[in-house]
């Protein structure tokens, strides 16, 4: 194939830094180095025995035909329960589509918003694909710069002040990947009415939403049946490999975005929908909540052990599993220390190469979505390498 032929958005994507390290990380292991891995946002806990018992009868069964292209009735019944349930909020089945994963209900999203030349605004730093989903439809993300004040987010000023002809909309996080921080309630509810001044539209990624820790549940679906929130399977409810997530639509989209999943997808595996179902089981819902209380000890645990070492913690991530740690009193290429802590001590972080300029050299993104004893062994590594130990 002659690649001048290849489509000019690649132009527009690049490699995933995160997975690069994560390759280094495992040649090393070959090696046989002990590594221990604090990069990759992957839960170490596994689907629950009702979830994987679920899935083994839907196979038994024979229940592994296609479904709708919107997902199984249950399963959006099940997840509009859940928001009842965890919310507050009454939100109809018919307004839920279940996706292969969240990439899949960003890619939906993205494919009935953008259009070509489209500006969609969203904070740097901000998880990489979110841009590189906007640029597979040829539309272009308006990174804008944003701190600690701003607890990583975008604020509704920034918004009312880089809105141009071509905006479209925003795609925002909350909790945020890199930072686990979220946006204010009070702050997103300015932000979607100044985009709604502007018949905009607002994407909020919530699949991080399940590990808030320290504030009572919210979901920016109570701010308005206009909101798209994407959702998933793989966070809170451990299921990273099953590829299942969902979005909850405004009613005019749905047929916009089922027509859209028939032909890009047909369906969302079958076998994973039948096996969510068993998430909302009673016995499903309390185990996941005793993890959620796990996560929140090792983020406890981490932080101040972390600044100890002479990393700055600026905001304090209040969900997801990560830790948005300031490196430049170490170092001043983040990813440079990234790769000597990788190859001299055997712990695997990322650096803020991935997630936009603006933090690129400053800041490193450690997951503490492993065991407690590997983070103490990690925290141990980590003084050895500074001189610390």
């Amino acid at each position: 194939m002659n690649l001048s032929h290849l489509a000019s958005r690649l132009d527009n994507i690049v490699p995933f830094h995160v997975m690069e390290l994560a390759k280094m990380a495992a040649a090393l292991e070959q090696q046989g180095r002990h590594i221990i891995h604090m990069g990759i946002g992957e839960p170490d806990f596994t689907a629950p025995p009702l979830v994987i018992e679920a899935a083994t009868r839907a196979m038994s069964d024979g229940k592994m035909q296609y479904t709708s292209a919107t997902g199984l009735p249950a399963l959006r019944a099940a997840i509009s329960a859940h928001y009842h349930r965890t919310y507050g909020l009454d939100i109809a089945p018919a307004r839920i589509v279940v996706t292969a994963g969240a990439s899949a209900a960003l890619l939906l999203a993205c494919a009935a918003l953008v259009e070509k030349g489209a500006e969609v605004l969203m904070p740097d730093p901000s998880y990489p694909c979110n841009r590189h989903f906007v640029a597979a439809f040829d539309g272009r993300a308006k990174m804008i710069a944003s701190g600690p004040a701003e607890r990583f987010q975008l604020s509704d000023d920034m918004v009312r002040q880089h809105w141009g002809a071509d905006t479209r909309g925003v795609l925002l996080a909350s909790p945020s990947n890199p930072t686990g921080t979220s946006i204010l309630a009070s702050e997103l509810r300015k932000i979607i009415d100044t985009v709604r001044s502007k018949d905009g539209f607002t994407i909020v990624d919530e699949i991080y939403q399940g590990l808030s820790y320290d504030a009572e549940p919210f979901s920016a679906l109570s701010l308005g049946d206009d909101i798209i929130v994407i959702n998933s399977f793989s966070k809170y409810f451990n299921m990273t490999g099953w590829r299942l997530g969902w979005l909850v639509l405004p009613e005019q989209l749905v047929p916009q975005v089922e027509k859209l999943a028939q032909n890009l997808f047909i369906c969302a595996s079958s076998i994973a929908q039948h096996a969510a179902l068993a998430c909302f089981a009673e016995d499903s819902l309390a185990l996941y909540e005793s993890r959620k209380a796990e996560f929140k000890q090792r983020r406890d645990y981490l932080v101040p052990e972390l600044i100890a070492l002479g990393f700055k913690v600026p905001v304090i991530p209040d969900g997801a599993f990560y830790v948005y740690a300031d490196c430049s009193a170490l170092s001043d290429d983040a990813d440079r220390l990234v790769k000597e802590i990788l190859n001299q001590v055997g712990v695997s972080m990322v650096s803020g190469l991935d997630f936009g300029p603006h933090t690129a050299k400053q800041y490193i993104r450690l997951s503490y979505a492993t065991s407690m004893e590997n983070l103490q062994e990690a925290v141990r590594r980590l003084a050895l390498f500074l001189g610390k130990a």
